[in-house]
């Protein structure tokens, strides 16, 4: 009987909506049983990821299909996982709405200087900033221009603010009023008031925020990352901020997570640190089960998953 195993917690009622495609498969959610070796090497769909899964890929010879519960897919073991002909869709698309807020609620702390003001709270400190400024009539520059940097110029734009936007493709889109491929980099850093990362994590953009990069950027610049952490040289980052070579930081991903507790970044002032919650929302199990049952309902009807369907060739 094939097995279905649900690593990544779903909602009661999907669990049923997916029973009623699939009545006689086998469905074991990791939220009501403990998930056993011979569950991993039983399952032909797997919903999530975790450690004990990958160790299980080379002996679970039923496994045919990985549906991630997140965007990003750097984590998997794509290389076996294609060797092993199985295909792996990933959670892209669902999370341009929370991560916009994300961003948002960063810049109007950064304008507003609202990080230090409540930093100032919790010491009973009355202190008026020297600098406010307001997003309007400002620059962005979007690294890595998909969903979520489609949303993020859309709302830059209602602000007020100029859009530029780079994109491996350069094809333009009405949000970003100037789109540049990826060798115009350096000129829209050295062009932007803030610079937001949202490109996938790839042997290509390993480290591509380097010191060499953040020297591209304006003193006063913000920098932000909302794609993957290994894409930024925390190093380097660490002593862009520390040097004034940029003017501060929102960070939602790391390149080791949790952020280890006697990191510099945790003490700095000109730095917001999110623990990797940019996208997570209450409607994100919701939008994850939508994915995994369009994908299903093709898995059953061709034999295969069509929505979001990662390129190993690419990486994501």
């Amino acid at each position: 009987m094939p097995t279905l195993l649900l690593l990544f917690p779903l909602k009661n009622e999907h669990i049923e909506q997916i029973r009623q495609r699939i009545p006689e498969w086998t469905i074991v959610s990791a939220q009501d049983t403990e998930i056993t070796a011979e569950h991993y090497r039983d399952a032909e769909i797997v919903l999530g990821w975790n450690a004990k899964m990958e160790e299980a890929v080379d002996s679970a010879v039923r496994l045919k299909w990985v549906q991630t519960n997140s965007a990003g897919v750097d984590k998997l073991p794509l290389d076996r996982l294609r060797e092993r002909g199985v295909a792996v869709t990933s959670a892209s698309g669902i999370h341009p709405v929370s991560m916009t807020e994300t961003l948002f609620a960063m810049l109007l702390a950064f304008s507003r200087n609202l990080h230090r003001a409540i930093r100032q709270q919790s010491r009973g400190e009355w202190h008026v900033s020297e600098r406010y400024y307001q997003l309007a009539g400002r620059s962005i520059g979007i690294i890595g221009v998909g969903a979520i940097g489609t949303e993020m110029a859309r709302l830059a734009k209602a602000f007020g603010m100029t859009t530029l936007g780079v994109r491996k493709s350069a094809r333009p889109i009405a949000e970003i009023d100037e789109m540049y491929g990826m060798d115009k980099l350096d000129d829209v850093l050295s062009r932007s008031d803030m610079v937001v990362n949202v490109l996938p994590y790839t042997e290509e953009t390993h480290h591509l925020f380097n010191a060499e990069k953040f020297s591209r950027m304006k003193s006063d610049g913000l920098f932000f990352n909302f794609g993957r952490g290994p894409s930024v040289d925390t190093d380097a980052l660490v002593s862009a901020l520390e040097q004034g070579t940029i003017g501060g930081a929102g960070l939602d991903v790391f390149e080791v997570e949790p952020l280890p507790s006697d990191h510099p970044l945790w003490k700095m002032d000109n730095v917001i640190v999110t623990p990797h919650i940019g996208g997570w929302t209450d409607h994100y199990k919701t939008r994850v089960a939508e994915i995994l049952l369009d994908n299903l309902d093709a898995y059953l009807q061709e034999g295969k998953p069509v929505r979001n369907v990662v390129d190993f060739s690419r990486s994501y």
